[in-house]
Order: structure tokens, then sequence, then C-alpha cells
């Protein structure tokens, strides 16, 4: 299916809950985004930066777009982070409900249906 290629699910860690809803509310309402899962239990992370091992709760967003919208919402993400290098990860939809699917598109579509 054609509307399957265009659409990616975004993940992006935050170090705060206050932090991850700023950014779920503002990918939304600049239609950057169709719907942002905030995970509301911190997941415990454990990364290497600037050489030395770390350890924090994140809260993790799941940020469904398509493809037109990745730069633009990449961009409102690093804008609103409190990280010098946030998470952004784009994962490529294999397969899903078509109605789900149109859905997505057209909520982040530049016209309104």
């Amino acid at each position: 299916m054609k509307t399957e290629k265009n659409c990616r699910v975004i993940l992006v860690t935050c170090g705060t809950l206050v932090e991850a809803r700023k950014i779920a509310r503002e990918a939304v309402r600049k239609r950057l985004a169709a719907c942002v899962n905030v995970l509301l239990s911190p997941a415990e992370s454990f990364y290497t930066w600037k050489g030395k091992l770390e350890k924090s709760r994140e809260y993790l967003l799941i940020i469904k777009t398509t493809t037109t919208r990745l730069s633009a919402l990449e961009s409102e993400v690093k804008r609103l982070h409190s990280y010098d290098v946030p998470e952004f990860v784009a994962l490529l939809v294999v397969s899903g409900s078509r109605d789900y699917l149109g859905w997505l598109q057209g909520q982040v579509s530049s016209r309104r249906k």
C-alpha cells in the first residue's frame, strides 16, 4: 500500500515529563505529527556521553508522522529539547490499517480534509 511508504514512527526521549508533554503538544498543534504518545513511566537509560557512562530516567515519545514532515518535526524537537543531541529515530511503517494510516496522513497534511 502506498500510504504505508510515507508513514513513520519517531522515537524521542526527554529528561522530564513536562518537556515531553510540551514537545508532544507542539508537534500535534503545528501538524508535524498526527499523534504523540507520552509514556508516563520513565525508562532507565544507559549511554556514554562525553566519555562517561551515564544513567538517567527518561520519558519516551512515540510520534506518528509522514516522511514529508520529518525534517520540520526534527527541527521542532531540537528547538524545544533541552539535550545537546536529542534522540530522533525514524522507523519505517511496514504495514498498518488503511483507515488509520489515511487519517495519519490527513492530520499532517498542509490541507485540511
